[in-house]
């Protein structure tokens, strides 16, 4: 059984519930270089990123301000400062809207804790459809899935989680075909994900046991990185049918998300995947 972990361990890799603006701020002033932001780097330079004073010139806020927001005594500056510093700071549109959300001034929201349940007619059309999908939570737990889903990969067992399998089974590692890229998305797409649940049991569980284990984790989830973890195509080196590319797409389904793996049809993917469907079958038997 797992050891209980203190709430206070979310906040490893620079959290700070009590301050989620300026940590981000910081975070994210870091990974800006003087000459991406056009400043001259200077010999004596001890940071990579971007000073708090140079932030501050740049967006055409006073240094005061500044220090100001990243030290948690003002969390509701103006739309226009906040565009300001997004420009500064190269943020796209989902982390432009992920900035907005951190600077209203209210405290976290608290979200319901009911258990994550996955509706009926989920289990039917996991069973109705012929291309590997399954169910997962908020959190990325898998919640369920056809067995055609767990013949592409065991760790998309009910009972899983995505990223702890990613980030800490070396079989999910060889899976990816590029790790590097998938972990990165992963994290941001779980941040962006976590939102302001910062007292979710569940999640402090999970980033506090991933902190504590996986260097790769503490490393990225410093960086403050938000994405959408959308549709798109990827490549996995499976260990029966070899490299196989499928598109996947994510669909709500109220609280919980639906995710569809699927080849382009007539291709090499396609034939690959009724391969694993008669395997899969067969282990039915």
């Amino acid at each position: 059984m797992r050891a209980p972990v203190s709430a206070t361990v979310i906040r490893m890799g620079g959290d700070d519930a009590a301050n989620r603006l300026g940590v981000y701020l910081q975070a994210r002033r870091g990974l800006v270089t003087p000459e991406r932001a056009g400043i001259p780097a200077g010999a004596n330079r001890r940071v990579k990123g971007l000073r708090r004073e140079e932030v501050a010139l740049l967006a055409g806020i006073s240094p005061d301000y500044y220090l100001r927001l990243e030290r948690g005594r003002d969390r509701n500056p103006s739309p226009q400062v906040l565009q300001a510093l997004a420009r500064v700071l190269e943020l796209d549109d989902v982390e432009r809207e992920y900035l907005f959300g951190l600077s209203t001034g209210r405290a976290p929201a608290r979200r319901s804790r009911r258990p994550e349940r996955v509706p009926t007619r989920l289990h039917h059309l996991l069973a109705a459809v012929g291309v590997p999908a399954f169910v997962e939570g908020r959190s990325f737990d898998v919640l369920a899935s056809n067995p055609l889903a767990v013949a592409l990969s065991p760790r998309l067992r009910p009972g899983e989680n995505r990223l702890r399998s990613l980030l800490l089974d070396p079989e999910e590692r060889e899976f990816h075909q590029d790790w590097e890229a998938s972990t990165a998305g992963f994290v941001a797409a779980f941040r962006k994900s976590v939102g302001d649940a910062t007292d979710d049991a569940r999640i402090v569980e999970l980033v506090g046991e991933l902190s504590l284990a996986s260097e790769r984790f503490r490393r990225l989830w410093g960086r403050h990185d938000v994405r959408e973890l959308e549709g798109g195509s990827i490549t996995v080196n499976h260990p029966v049918v070899g490299p196989l590319r499928l598109n996947r797409d994510k669909l709500p389904a109220g609280e919980v998300i639906l995710v569809l793996y699927y080849p382009d049809e007539g291709s090499e993917g396609a034939e690959k995947l009724r391969i694993l469907a008669s395997l899969a079958s067969e282990a039915t038997v």
